[in-house]
């Protein structure tokens, strides 16, 4: 796993875990100048470092209810091929726990849109994509921006190989009538760049709290962990062949960090897992 730095001005780097369902297998996908280099765990051991997470707040986006015992926190980006997988296991997982309360969903930006060291940069629109779904919110509201991020993540292709240049960003301002937005009012913010800075703190809250790579998630209770939680986290360790850098409690107890698009099957258990107190 290659990383440039944790320091909060220099990106983390680009590392985009994802999961291949089928046979339950971790995938890392690396610029091409870096070499793949497979970190599997040898051990059962489910605590990762500390995490430095910002507190979830009225300002955040939040789908779901503000109150519930459990908080999954993912930092995304929205040309991220992994983060458009797990955007429609989290919708899932939305469907099923929101509407009792039990679960909230919290969105924070993380564009891989910053230049390696090779100069390379894997996903160029992403910043501007993040700052137009800012400008849903800004114009409409937490309930606009979630219909925003819902259709871009939807309708709009990744980068890819087949699809290298991803979403046409004319596009953005059709999007945005398409959800009911003033697209004269929606235009004028997304061109004036007066969302940057918040897609800008989004991100380097998410390099401090340790994100390298999207999608991250942090699942967050209001208690501690239960020991049930932390036996199914060395369980999926082993399971899944990956190490604590990729799932892990952190130390206080407070946290499970998961790194990557792992199936509905392993989230869904990990929520049960964390809600049986």
């Amino acid at each position: 796993m290659e990383n440039r730095s944790s320091a909060i001005n220099i990106p983390g780097a680009i590392i985009i875990a994802g999961a291949l369902i089928a046979v339950a297998v971790i995938y890392v996908n690396k610029p091409a100048s870096s070499p793949l280099v497979a970190n599997v765990a040898n051990s059962a051991s489910a605590t990762g470092p500390a995490v430095n997470l910002e507190p979830v707040t009225s300002d955040d986006h939040i789908l779901g209810n503000p109150n519930a015992p459990l908080k999954i926190v993912e930092y995304s980006d929205p040309s991220c091929p992994f983060c458009k997988t797990f955007n429609t296991t989290m919708v899932d997982i939305m469907n099923s726990y929101g509407p009792g309360g039990k679960v909230a969903w919290v969105y924070r930006s993380y564009p891989l849109d910053t230049p390696d060291a090779d100069g390379n940069v894997l996903h160029p629109n992403a910043g501007h994509e993040s700052q137009a779904m800012e400008c849903a919110a800004k114009l409409g509201g937490n309930d606009t921006f979630w219909k925003y991020e819902k259709i871009l993540y939807e309708t709009t292709p990744s980068v890819t190989g087949a699809t290298p240049k991803g979403l046409d960003q004319n596009l953005l301002s059709g999007l945005a009538r398409s959800v009911g937005l003033d697209q004269s009012a929606f235009d004028a913010c997304l061109s004036s760049g007066q969302t940057k800075n918040q897609v800008t703190a989004d991100f380097t809250s998410g390099v401090n709290a340790g994100v390298t790579g999207t999608p991250t998630s942090f699942f967050i209770l209001d208690n501690s962990i239960n020991p049930t939680a932390v036996d199914y986290v060395e369980r999926a360790l082993l399971q899944y062949k990956v190490s604590s850098d990729i799932i892990s409690v952190s130390p206080d107890k407070r946290f499970v960090t998961v790194s990557g698009a792992m199936p509905k099957a392993f989230i869904t258990g990990l929520i049960e897992s964390l809600l049986n107190h």
